[in-house]
């Protein structure tokens, strides 16, 4: 089961990174940068068992609050020209944020189940 997880922070690490490179062209490009930036880190620390089960926590609780700060006032969707593109938009970072969220609550859960069982 290492493996598995030793894997899975690879792959994110990697996805993250290349999330924030993408973020070239975004008006607010540098706040996304640090955001995936953190999240890859992250997932680096996470593979190389240097990532502590606090930090953990606390990035969780971060993502998963900018995630109720940046959803739109009314989600129309990821597609453009589907609805306003202000709400599409917001609605994707959003989800971007969610993914983000739910990865660092493997990593939290994957580090206190490590923890409890050296008990």
């Amino acid at each position: 089961m290492n493996l598995f997880f030793k894997i899975f922070g690879i792959v994110f690490a990697i996805l993250f990174t290349w999330a924030a490179v993408v973020q070239y062209n975004d008006p607010d490009a540098l706040k996304w940068y640090v955001y995936y930036g953190v999240a890859a880190f992250a997932g680096v620390l996470f593979t190389l068992n240097k990532l502590k089960l606090s930090w953990a926590l606390v990035l969780l609780a971060f993502y998963t609050f900018m995630v109720f700060q940046t959803w739109p006032e009314r989600f129309e969707g990821v597609t453009i020209g589907e609805g306003d593109i202000v709400n599409i938009e917001r609605g994707r970072e959003a989800l971007g944020l969610a993914i983000v969220a739910c990865v660092m609550l493997v990593y939290a859960l994957r580090l206190l189940l490590k923890r409890k069982s050296k008990v």
